[in-house]
């Protein structure tokens, strides 16, 4: 019978390790949960290795005492944890648990080491929670200004499944290719935007000062002015005349769509709006698609029961109206139906092929190798995708901004060559 070597949490936050054995990785993980541990690593392990457990206890140094009680962010610090802070404390930490120390210890050392004041109360608050007998999921489900539901999701899965320090290697790669991803699109859009604020104050100087002048001077000809320069007058009179009730109003505006967006109702309308658009609706989608397979398909290969793993992966799309569409299609699956078929409703979210390679998987038995291979083929397919939306944004941006000015312009122009007729 193959022996599986597990490091599991107690109760009390110490780290224990040991060998068992197990039929499948699956009758492991069960073995590991009936003796009330909380399974962070299950691998298994080569022959000969010891059958008894060993646990580190409190005689290694697992277990800190926590002094003061929790420390609430609030109170902690100023500020907020950054996404470079956050980076920081996903890959520290999965180095710690893969290197073999103990959990509360890891959490420990994250906290003290840490130089910010509000990463520090953090991650001592995180500490104290985990100490208590919560699950690190659980502890940062309650701090979502922290900590995205997606990141809480992944966590729960690697939990779930007894690989924690490589589900937080994985969030710490997907935060560093997100953070890539955003510094290409800021420096391709970075030069059309500092065009667009100096446009911006062209515009202002042309409504408030040099228009009214231009004004005057066709009033004293009585000469009646083109279409478009009426327009540009008026667009004049009105900021000069309601541009700081104009300039209260867009504030105003901006922090009610903030908190609408911030509600359930606001964040799945918001949503459901970005998976309309041309190129960014497709995209959206075919990113949850790629991280819900990849999780189901990590979860799956580690023993997790199928009902559970989607459970956990739905969670990891990250778009709430998508993970509605996906927990009608679990509903589906709890009633034996197979899984390819129920996913064939949310065709937005999976294209018919790739409902048909799940379902032939499926039916073979290699579900799980078969999800991870589609979400690698995807992600490869979705990079080139960003690729090219980035390299044209630029271009697109550049040739709204010029129309924009070369509209203001011919509108300005256009009457100087009619004035000599006027003069005549």
């Amino acid at each position: 019978m193959p022996q599986f070597a597990y490091k599991a949490m107690q109760h009390d936050g110490a780290l224990t390790e040991g060998f068992l054995d197990a039929s499948s990785r699956h009758e492991a993980m069960r073995q590991v949960e009936g003796r009330g541990l909380r399974p962070i690593k299950l691998a298994e392990s080569a022959v000969g290795a010891p059958a008894l457990p060993k646990s580190s206890g409190t005689n290694g140094g697992t277990t800190a005492p926590v002094a003061g009680g929790r420390t609430a962010l609030g109170f902690g610090g100023k500020g907020k944890i950054t996404p470079r802070m956050l980076e920081n404390f996903t890959r520290l930490l999965s180095s710690l648990l893969a290197a073999g120390v103990p959990f509360s210890r890891a959490l420990v050392i994250l906290h003290r080491e840490s130089a910010e004041p509000v990463a520090k109360a953090k991650w001592k608050e995180i500490h104290d929670f985990v100490i208590d007998g919560m699950s690190l999921s659980k502890a940062m489900e309650r701090s979502p200004e922290t900590f995205p539901r997606v990141y809480v999701a992944m966590v729960e899965a690697g939990e779930t499944g007894g690989f924690l320090d490589l589900v937080l290697a994985q969030i710490a790669d997907f935060q560093a290719r997100e953070k890539e991803l955003k510094s290409k699109v800021m420096t391709a859009l970075m030069y059309p935007v500092i065009l667009l604020i100096l446009a911006l104050g062209v515009l202002i100087f042309l409504m408030v000062f040099f228009i009214p002048r231009f004004q005057l001077i066709f009033a004293g000809f009585n000469a009646e002015l083109p279409l478009i320069t009426q327009i540009i007058v008026k667009t004049s009179e009105t900021v000069r005349s309601y541009g700081l009730f104009l300039g209260a109003g867009l504030v105003v505006g901006f922090f009610s769509l903030r908190t609408w967006l911030d509600s359930p109702k606001g964040r799945r309308a918001w949503e459901g709006m970005l998976l309309k658009l041309p190129v960014i609706g497709p995209l959206i989608a075919q990113f949850a698609m790629a991280r819900f397979c990849r999780m189901l398909g990590t979860l799956l290969q580690a023993g997790v029961p199928l009902i559970n793993a989607l459970n956990v992966a739905r969670r990891s799309i990250g778009n709430q109206v998508l993970i509605d569409a996906v927990s009608d299609s679990i509903d589906r699956v709890k009633e034996g139906k197979p899984l390819g078929k129920c996913l064939a409703q949310n065709r937005e979210l999976f294209p018919g092929a790739i409902v048909e390679m799940i379902s032939v998987a499926e039916e073979s038995g290699k579900l799980d190798v078969e999800l991870m291979r589609i979400a690698g083929v995807t992600e490869g397919d979705l990079d080139r995708q960003l690729k090219s939306v980035v390299a044209l944004a630029e271009p697109v941006m550049l040739f709204f901004i010029a129309a924009f000015i070369g509209t203001i312009f011919i509108g300005m122009v256009i009457p100087i060559f009619s004035l000599q007729d006027h003069i005549k």
